[in-house]
């Protein structure tokens, strides 16, 4: 049994140690915001915040987190700064497909929590996660407006 904090919430999951947490989130938590896309931890669609950092949950072991704090994208509105990035998001009409975009709002809070003035170079080399709509302007534009 590993004791897991997800969204300032004491979990306790009975998996094996190695789990990966994207399936730990998705499978044993019912928290399916988080996607799957490549599971190998090049396309980004499974970031979550781990103390913050923007990680890619496919291929981080479960019981690598246990102590740490763990954010998806279910509880990003409850951060001031994840809040800001959804409203610019919704208002640059970022997604197409959407599939993306919970690991691209991730990757942005995380970003901008570090970095709150981001220079375009910063932007370009903090947003990593791929999109196959290529939304990458809108995404730009949204990380801008959300800084402020």
């Amino acid at each position: 049994m590993l004791e897991l904090k997800v969204n300032g919430e004491v979990r306790r999951v009975s998996v094996e140690e190695d789990t990966p947490l994207l399936w730990v989130l998705r499978d044993t938590l019912g928290m399916t915001g988080t996607k799957y896309g490549c599971g190998i931890a090049q396309c980004g669609a499974c970031t979550v915040l781990v103390d913050g950092v923007a990680t890619r949950s496919c291929q981080m072991p479960v019981d690598s987190v246990v102590g740490a704090e763990i954010t998806t994208i279910e509880a990003v509105e409850q951060d001031d700064v994840g809040r800001k990035v959804v409203d610019a998001w919704v208002s640059n009409q970022v997604p197409q497909c959407g599939y993306c975009q919970s690991g691209q709002v991730m990757a942005a809070t995380a970003l901008l929590k570090e970095n709150p003035t981001p220079t375009d170079a910063d932007i370009q080399s903090a947003m990593t996660n791929l999109c196959r709509c290529g939304t990458y302007n809108k995404i730009a534009a949204a990380v801008r407006l959300a800084a402020g």
